[in-house]
C-alpha cells in the first residue's frame, strides 16, 4: 500500500465514523489512529521518545 491508499483508507474510516457514530466518536477514532501510528513508530524505531520528551519540556536539542 502507497501512502495514497493509506490516507484514502483512513479517511473513508473517519467519516463513516463520524456519520455513524457523530462528532465525538470521531474525534476518539482519531486520537486511537494517532495513538497507534505513534505506538507502531516507537516499535519501529523511527520515534526517539527521549527527544520528543525534551520538546515538549521546552529544551531544545540544537543551538
Amino acid at each position: 500500500m502507497n501512502g495514497s491508499m493509506i490516507g484514502a483508507a483512513v479517511a473513508a474510516v473517519l467519516a463513516l465514523t463520524w456519520i455513524a457514530f457523530g462528532f465525538w466518536a470521531f474525534v476518539l477514532v482519531a486520537l486511537a489512529m494517532l495513538v497507534g501510528v505513534a505506538v507502531g513508530r516507537i516499535i519501529d524505531g523511527r520515534l526517539d521518545v527521549r527527544a520528543l520528551a525534551d520538546v515538549f519540556r521546552g529544551r531544545r536539542s540544537s543551538s
